[in-house]
């Protein structure tokens, strides 16, 4: 069955994304993975840890500064210990928490900004302890994802066992329900609509920033719920690919390419797409076409039980696009899973796929990443598309075009009729390879 996107309202008319269902199923899940471990309990600092575990949120500010704890005790349900008000939120307003059984007030140590002596890390570790002395699981070990070192010292002298539990966290969001892939879903049909008003915005003149403000406006009116991240990259920025926008206004013939990354009720987007503005190079062209063929072979090898390994192996080796080592190309040929947070389970990248293959499962949910510089020495294309593994291969949820270079901006016209949309001697540099000579792989009849 085709996976359906729908309106973010909810109605009596049409079954959509239950949200109760949700709730439900990813802690059902984690208990699962919890029950099969080695483990007694888990405890949360991360923000997504903890939604997924109590469905709760309280704002993307808090996402950085690990004031918020959980923990599941095993044979258990979750507690969560929250800041000020929020905690009396949750039992006015999260009836799966029990009110005050199980949603309490609690604070950790603000990264070290409380003063050491005032004793907030061994409150923590005393709170947790007396939910674990409560279920006979002081004794077991606890999991813990992330944690400060002052409150992991006060864990370790009140006597509990800390170890990693950040794989038993991950292991549980491998596998998305099918709530989860319908809110992955619509986060993407955003993303499609703040593309589809970028690539009318740009022209010559728009600087990187504006694009990033255009973009965010874009998904904040369709109601997103915090906009992580746009990269926007453009021009002679592009190879080697910076990760950050700048001030750097858009010129022609310039590639730009573009990574929006935003959550819809916590759910990511990890989505790139790559323009031309108002014309490109055959170089440009030629690049874009094998970076578009890398991104093809992989997806067409999606299905369960084939492996990241098998994905990998139909991309280049670092060397072969000027990178010293897969260290040094790292995450330009890759691939991650999305969620409710954008690097989960499965990871695609030489550096790890090949010695340490995962099998992909019905469910999964992940992005694919390809990259390829040009040969003129500047210009790169990027592309990115999010798939969902179905039972008998996959489904692209990411639906703004990408089949070919798109060409942004203004249509020109001279007197001879329009300027045509490649040009071949538009390059930074007077060289055969910037003048495309070097483009023979690009199919002369398939347009920009």
């Amino acid at each position: 069955m085709a996976i359906r996107t729908y309106g973010p309202n909810a109605v009596d008319w049409e079954q959509r994304i239950d949200l109760n269902r949700l709730r439900t199923d990813r802690l059902a899940r984690l208990e699962a993975k919890l029950d099969t471990s080695s483990l007694g309990s888990l405890l949360t600092f991360d923000f997504a840890n903890i939604r997924y575990m109590t469905a709760t949120h309280i704002g993307t500010w808090a996402m950085d500064k690990l004031i918020r704890f959980a923990l599941l005790p095993r044979g258990g349900k979750p507690v969560v210990w929250d800041f000020g008000s929020a905690a009396k939120h949750h039992q006015l307003f999260n009836p799966w928490l029990d009110g005050t059984q199980r949603a309490r007030a609690g604070i950790s140590t603000l990264r070290g900004a409380f003063h050491p002596d005032a004793g907030i890390a061994e409150d923590v570790a005393a709170k947790v302890k007396q939910v674990l002395e409560e279920h006979g699981l002081a004794g077991e070990p606890i999991g813990v994802d992330i944690v400060e070192p002052p409150v992991l010292f006060a864990l370790q002298r009140a006597g509990l066992q800390v170890v990693d539990g950040q794989q038993v966290f991950l292991e549980a969001r491998r596998i998305k329900t099918p709530d989860e892939i319908g809110l992955l879903t619509q986060a993407c049909a955003m993303v499609d609509a703040a593309y589809e008003e970028l690539y009318g915005f740009m022209r010559p003149g728009v600087r990187e920033n504006e694009c990033v403000g255009v973009v965010s406006k874009v998904l904040y009116d369709l109601g997103s719920e915090y906009v992580e991240g746009v990269n926007a990259i453009s021009g002679e920025r592009c190879s080697p690919h910076p990760h950050v926008y700048s001030d750097r206004v858009l010129r022609p013939g310039d590639p730009a390419f573009f990574d929006i990354l935003h959550s819809h009720l916590g759910y990511r987007t990890c989505y790139y797409r790559c323009f031309a503005v108002g014309s490109a190079s055959a170089a440009q062209r030629d690049a874009y076409v094998r970076c578009r063929e890398y991104m093809d072979r992989a997806i067409a090898l999606v299905k369960p039980g084939a492996t990241t390994g098998d994905i990998v192996s139909v991309w280049p080796t670092a060397q072969e696009f000027g990178f010293a080592d897969e260290m040094a190309a790292f995450a330009l040929q890759y691939g991650h899973g999305v969620g409710l947070s954008i690097w989960e389970k499965p990871i695609f990248s030489r550096l790890v796929s090949l010695d340490h293959p995962e099998v992909l499962e019905e469910g999964m949910v992940f992005a694919l990443e390809t990259y390829w510089p040009a040969s003129d020495g500047w210009s790169a294309a990027r592309i990115e598309e999010e798939v969902v593994v179905t039972a008998d291969g996959c489904e692209i949820i990411t639906k703004f075009p990408a089949e070919q270079l798109l060409v942004a901006g203004r249509r020109y016209w001279t007197v001879g009729g329009p300027l045509p949309t490649q040009r071949e001697s538009q390059s930074h540099l007077n060289t055969e390879a910037g003048r495309g000579s070097s483009a023979g792989s690009a199919d002369p009849a398939g347009g920009v």
